[in-house]
């Protein structure tokens, strides 16, 4: 009990300043007895700690910006070979809807071709061959294309499946 009497018969004012002050001799012994050690070489192991860590954080900072640059240049290649994919599609694509027209072309062209030479044609190869004059024309519409060549079979057929109707097959 006594002890703690005599603390608080301590002038606390001026004890604190002088606490700020043993720090900052400490603080600044350690910095000199640390650039001392540098200069002569026996580094104390607190400065090589400090020192390691230092070249840590330079190092991995090094790898990020490293990283960094790897990631952009990914980044960029990939969307390079998107680009190529995308045509390549685009042209796939075109070639084949190319190769569909040209099917049902020749198919209705050549059913036109059957039925004005008199050749025996059943109901269901006529509604067949409608079916297919009623895609193409879709596939034409979807892609922005016109017909120009199929129009003067599709009249014959179409003559020659009313006049089936009428007397039949």
């Amino acid at each position: 009990m006594e002890a703690i009497t005599e603390l608080l018969k301590q002038d606390i004012p001026s004890f604190i300043p002088g606490i700020f002050i043993v720090m900052s001799g400490v603080i600044a012994m350690a910095t000199i007895i640390g650039k001392f050690s540098e200069i002569i070489g026996k580094p104390v192991r607190w400065v090589t700690h400090k020192n390691a860590d230092h070249e840590l954080l330079i190092r991995t900072a090094n790898q990020l910006t490293a990283l960094q640059e790897r990631h952009e240049k990914s980044v960029a290649e990939s969307n390079f070979y998107d680009e190529e994919m995308r045509k390549d599609i685009k042209k796939l694509t075109e070639m084949f809807v190319d190769k569909e027209i040209n099917d049902m072309r020749w198919e209705i062209n050549n059913f036109a071709n059957k039925v004005s030479e008199g050749r025996p044609c059943n109901k269901d190869s006529f509604q067949h061959c409608i079916h297919t004059w009623e895609k193409y024309e879709k596939l034409l519409e979807e892609n922005a294309l016109e017909n120009g060549e199929v129009e003067i079979s599709m009249e014959i057929i179409n003559e020659a499946y009313k006049q089936k109707l009428k007397e039949g097959f």
